[in-house]
């Protein structure tokens, strides 16, 4: 990978998953095709590969497992098909995180790219009014934060490439995908024209303004550019607690910017 995780884990291509060190634990990926995202995609019938993704929920070194379960956290890895599907790089179909019943709120996500490159697009709502809407471009190394309430998607940046990433979520997380799926997808769908990706807005939300950027630090969450962030969890395993308990970093949500 462009980028070292920090613990032993390796994303495959064919078929698409993880294999995993001796001293990494990790469960069966989940697959999700290109028939269970149909939805969420500006055209429903389109043709693309037929697993777009795979995901790895709770992987890890197998020492972290108790301080993980303590806190609540859960960290995730998933890795993408590339291409195209339809007109569309290759994508997941778009959610809000549910309420989780430990904390009683929507949780944030904390993703960290380690090989290709990634939008993360976010959306402040799903329902009809979007609010602020960005997508943020990644690579290996970046970091990016999508906050609690937020509907948001993963998409990729560079279609010639497959997409790695892991994340820390909360460890009884929970997908709601109704808003999203009721508005036919997120508010902007990407398009590959020309090898760039262009946007086009969904009109069955209200009008709406996309905010394209890159990543920028994470200083008020106490994050480091450049050091993993799952050793950033082994070197101070209450760095995180902010994804299990937003309600603890309340006042970095109001107004937040990715």
């Amino acid at each position: 990978m462009a980028f070292d995780p920090g613990f032993d884990i390796t994303p495959t291509y064919d078929p698409l998953g993880f294999s995993y060190g001796p001293d990494t634990f990790g469960p069966t990926c989940e697959l999700r095709t290109l028939d269970a995202i149909r939805p969420s995609l500006m055209d429903p019938a389109c043709e693309g590969p037929e697993v777009v993704y795979a995901i790895a929920m709770d992987v890890g070194r197998r020492q972290d497992l108790p301080a993980m379960l303590e806190r609540d956290l859960l960290y995730g890895a998933v890795t993408y098909s590339k291409g195209l599907l339809g007109t569309e790089p290759v994508r997941s179909q778009g959610h809000i995180h549910a309420v989780s019943p430990s904390c009683g709120a929507s949780t944030c996500e904390v993703y960290e790219i380690w090989s290709g490159a990634a939008y993360i697009y976010m959306q402040e709502s799903a329902k009809d009014n979007p609010g602020r809407c960005f997508a943020v471009y990644a690579n290996p190394g970046d970091v990016v934060i999508v906050p609690p309430d937020w509907a948001h998607a993963t998409i990729v940046g560079d279609v010639s490439q497959n997409l790695t990433f892991g994340a820390w979520c909360v460890r009884d997380y929970g997908f709601d995908y109704d808003d999203v799926r009721a508005h036919g997808g997120i508010a902007w769908f990407p398009q590959v024209e020309g090898g760039e990706t262009k946007w086009l807005a969904n009109h069955a939300y209200k009008p709406s303004k996309l905010v394209v950027r890159e990543p920028r630090d994470y200083a008020e969450f106490g994050l480091r550019r450049g050091v993993p962030i799952y050793q950033q969890f082994i070197d101070n395993p209450d760095l995180f607690l902010f994804v299990s308990k937003p309600e603890s970093a309340k006042g970095l949500w109001e107004g937040f910017e990715p």
